[in-house]
């Protein structure tokens, strides 16, 4: 066994006085670098203009409506299957069309479970959810404000490329 020693034996040695000034000095550096160079810094005016959103980005959930207004969704669970954050919520009930066999009595989506894969649009066999919203900001003022329902999501229209 090789023993080794270290030969620190000063106070400022102990301390690392020298390494955290040397540390703050690059720090102070930066920002006066940047200080001097505000416009090259890559910072949007983000209330008055807003990043362009790119091509295939994903929204806020929504849930598609059939004809006559009611959900797509005939509650086959798939989604909440295919969700890897389990934020997916549906009770199911009987509908009243013989030709379909259930509906979503309710279907909750909490935002702040959502790694907004995608999975659960995937996974849809009748397409009744996606995530072509459009809306991609999501403030609210209280953690109970992120669980959106199943009114919530069949209120929510389609962005439109204009």
């Amino acid at each position: 066994m090789i023993k080794i020693t270290r030969d620190v034996k000063t106070f400022r040695g102990n301390t690392y006085i020298t390494e955290i000034a040397l540390g703050l000095f690059v720090t102070l550096k930066h920002a006066i670098k940047n200080l001097f160079n505000i416009k090259k810094m890559p910072v949007i005016d983000y209330p008055n203009t807003e990043k362009e959103i790119p091509k295939g980005y994903r929204g806020i959930h929504r849930l598609t409506k059939r004809e006559n207004g009611e959900p797509r969704c005939v509650a086959c669970m798939m989604c909440v299957t295919a969700c890897p954050a389990n934020c997916i919520n549906i009770v199911a009930k009987e509908n009243d069309n013989p030709q379909i066999e259930k509906c979503p009595d309710r279907f909750d989506i909490d935002l702040l479970e959502c790694v907004f894969c995608g999975m659960c649009v995937e996974a849809c066999p009748v397409d009744a959810i996606r995530m072509d919203s459009g809306i991609y900001t999501m403030a609210r003022y209280s953690r109970s404000n992120f669980l959106i329902t199943k009114d919530e999501l069949l209120a929510i229209e389609p962005k439109t490329n204009s």
